[in-house]
């Protein structure tokens, strides 16, 4: 019950044992074909490129950071937690000259102030995170797309914490690429990050391909541009490998995929709405339970993510004995904190196959139990009430009404 990774879905470790098939066989390039078809109204988009890349939701950003961005490209990051500064570490070993639009930790930086940044650095692309969960919080990209889109930038979003969970609007935010991860609300294991791509970050990235030479053919044509800095993470390539084309890139990682497609399969089945409903209720339920027991929650109410909850540690708990007693006397992990946040307050998720009524009220029971035992003065009994009343009141109050 930490910020992820998260217990996968019992059916997604099962599609995960079954037999390997080759590369090109084509069940396997059907299988990549419907993983695309999955994922597009999980982006919340039409983009015809949307896919994986082979490795964990960190290789997502990469890949799309090393595609779009060339030495000497300035590019805004949007930065509010770890995972911003994660944007630019990654830009400052491409190259890329990096201009920051910043708010403290706990809050998130408002459209206006990355309006201004934009007109103040004149980026070739614009980055942000939508969750961080160093933080909890989710930035608003309403409008985000529209204003690079104005000043001529393409726009990147990294969803690894909020995919599955909290609504991705590619399309409606007019966002050009979009990456996430499996091991947090879409209930997988860390190793795969699906990625979608609009049509112009598409032609920008194919300006820069360079099909390595043990691999050229004469229907796949080199762009004009400068070559990607990678091999691995060139999505040229990776692009052409998920198309009609088939290029011999890389060896796809064949039980990754059949985890995507299986995650993917399960929150389409459930519904993304519903989905999202369930996440909500399982926040709304944390929040008001560890308010019930005297805790103070960390960050700012209105932008808080529905699926990871930070609260501080309070005054006098040894914050890591509370956790090793969690995990020891209740088999519950839940998260410690990054940078000027570590050692002050605790992450508590409630994501996909764990964003659940009967596991949020057996972790703040577990939570009140293991603060009572190291001598912390709480209301006894009242956070599982509170979080059961929490969960219902959407409903409840339709009732009433």
């Amino acid at each position: 019950m930490g910020p992820g990774p998260i217990n996968a879905h019992p059916r997604v470790l099962r599609a995960m044992s079954a037999d390997l098939l080759g590369q090109f066989d084509p069940e396997m390039t059907g299988y990549m074909n419907q993983v695309m078809a999955l994922y597009r109204p999980i982006f919340g988009t039409r983009n015809q490129w949307t896919m994986l890349v082979d490795g964990t939701a960190r290789a997502g950003i990469e890949a799309a950071l090393v595609s779009l961005v060339a030495p000497g490209d300035v590019v805004l990051v949007v930065n509010f937690g770890r995972f911003g500064l994660l944007l630019a570490e990654i830009l400052t070993r491409i190259g890329a000259v990096i201009e920051t639009v910043d708010a403290p930790w706990g809050e998130v930086v408002p459209l206006e102030r990355v309006a201004e940044a934009i007109a103040r650095c004149h980026p070739k692309v614009v980055a942000t995170i939508h969750g961080d969960t160093s933080t909890t919080m989710a930035q608003p990209l309403d409008g985000f797309g529209e204003l690079c889109r104005q000043a001529g930038a393409l726009s990147y979003v990294d969803a690894t914490a909020t995919i599955g969970g909290m609504e991705l609007a590619a399309e409606r935010w007019g966002v050009d690429v979009v990456t996430g991860g499996l091991q947090k609300c879409m209930g997988g294991p860390s190793g795969s990050a699906p990625i979608t791509i609009s049509d112009k970050a598409a032609e920008h990235i194919g300006r820069r391909r360079h099909v390595e030479q043990g691999i050229r053919r004469d229907d796949i044509v080199d762009g004009q541009g400068p070559r990607i800095g990678s091999n691995y993470f060139d999505l040229a390539m990776v692009m052409d490998y998920w198309s009609d084309k088939r290029l011999n890139h890389h060896t796809e990682a064949t039980s990754m995929l059949y985890a995507a497609r299986e995650c993917a399969r399960i929150a389409l089945g459930e519904g993304l709405e519903a989905r999202y409903a369930r996440h909500a209720a399982a926040g709304r339920a944390m929040a008001a339970g560890l308010r019930a027991m005297g805790l103070t929650l960390f960050g700012d109410d209105a932008h808080r993510m529905t699926n990871v909850t930070g609260v501080f540690i309070p005054e006098g708990v040894d914050g890591e004995a509370v956790r090793m007693a969690m995990r020891q006397q209740f088999e519950i992990e839940i998260g410690t904190a990054f940078g000027p946040l570590q050692g002050r307050i605790w992450r508590i998720g409630a994501m996909g196959y764990n964003a659940m009524k009967h596991k949020v009220l057996l972790t703040l029971a577990a939570l009140e139990a293991c603060l009572g035992m190291g001598g912390f003065r709480l209301p006894p009994g009242e956070a599982v009430p509170a979080a059961m009343a929490a969960w219902d009141f959407p409903q409840v109050r339709e009732q009433r009404a």
